[in-house]
């Protein structure tokens, strides 16, 4: 699999040594808006996505708003907890979608790097998070379609 993105062909299989493609989500906590994005793609890619998240400054737990929410449609993510973002993380991915972390995810050339403009979950009762979700979930969808994946039910 080859994509293109700014101009420069990038191979899948440079990343992650196989043809599924690798996305990492970013964001400061990595407790809410990341951890949903990679709940989503995880469960509607079917295993076709090999699926990162981190933080820059991770939370001691997964936001319980957004682990409701996340429940609330058939995806569990209970048992994921905040990951430090590494250099390491960002060299395995083809694909790292940032929400909010701002300079402090590093860059490297040949990456796709897309920046998800979305509210931030922390502290925000299910009723606010449950747009938030549902933002995330159709933004998924568009990057699975844009990574040739057929999104499964979910």
């Amino acid at each position: 699999m080859t994509e293109t993105t700014a101009g420069t062909e990038t191979s899948t299989e440079i990343a992650t040594g196989t043809d599924r493609p690798s996305v990492l989500f970013v964001c400061v906590h990595n407790a809410g808006r990341s951890q949903m994005a990679a709940g989503f793609l995880t469960a509607l890619s079917g295993g076709a996505v090999e699926v990162r998240s981190a933080g820059s400054a991770p939370a001691e737990r997964t936001n319980p708003a957004a682990v409701e929410a996340m429940l609330e449609v058939g995806i569990d993510i209970r048992a994921e907890r905040p990951k430090l973002l590494t250099t390491d993380a960002v060299q395995a991915s083809d694909v790292v979608v940032t929400m909010g972390c701002g300079d402090a995810c590093p860059f490297y050339p040949g990456k796709r790097y897309e920046d998800w403009v979305l509210e931030d979950p922390a502290g925000r009762g299910v009723e606010a998070v449950r747009p938030i979700r549902d933002e995330i979930r159709a933004r998924v969808v568009t990057l699975l379609g844009e990574l040739g994946v057929q999104a499964v039910d979910a």
